[in-house]
């Protein structure tokens, strides 16, 4: 049994144990809903989706559909067929070249995805911590904070005291 599949079992467990709460009396709308996680709006669609389905309808339905933006399966056999007799240890993004040149849509991603999951081109290994994106760093008076506040230095005389501070060295 897959993990989404086990995932759906025990929510409908869960499910059938607050309703049969909620039905004795024991649980309003709103802590049977707050048992199962979800608003109590949500919980009322769950009630009303059992009731004429029965467990079954709970099921969650995104599940089952395909995406509307999948690609057929032809178009997928045509690419990696051609990278296979022709392209084969080509670079993706030189293929991706011809693939664009020669009319495809898609994105250079998808590309490589799909030659990864064909096994025609190898995963790359991750990027080592020496190769990782980090902020530059910031240059003197690039970030400067300016505060003051008024004090009575010398008696009946109030004096405001003011301070700059550059964030990038920590001088005043």
């Amino acid at each position: 049994m897959r993990r989404t599949e086990l995932l759906q079992e025990v929510r409908k467990m869960r499910f059938e144990e607050a309703y049969g709460g909620w039905q004795e009396g024991r649980l309003t709308q709103a802590e049977a809903a707050r048992l199962l996680g979800v608003c109590e709006r949500s919980f009322r669609r769950y009630i009303h989706r059992y009731e004429e389905e029965g467990i079954e309808g709970l099921a969650d339905r995104r599940l089952t559909q395909l995406s509307h933006r999948r690609a057929p399966v032809d178009e997928v056999m045509r690419l990696t067929q051609r990278y296979e007799r022709y392209h084969r240890g080509w670079n993706v993004r030189h293929f991706y070249a011809w693939y664009r040149r020669d009319g495809g849509q898609r994105s250079c991603r998808w590309v490589k995805s799909q030659l990864q999951r064909s096994g025609l081109v190898q995963r790359e290994k991750g990027r080592g911590k020496h190769r990782k994106r980090r902020l530059p760093a910031a240059w003197p008076g690039m970030m400067s904070q300016q505060g003051g506040s008024r004090h009575l230095w010398v008696p009946g005389v109030y004096w405001d005291l003011m301070v700059t501070m550059d964030d990038a060295t920590n001088e005043h």
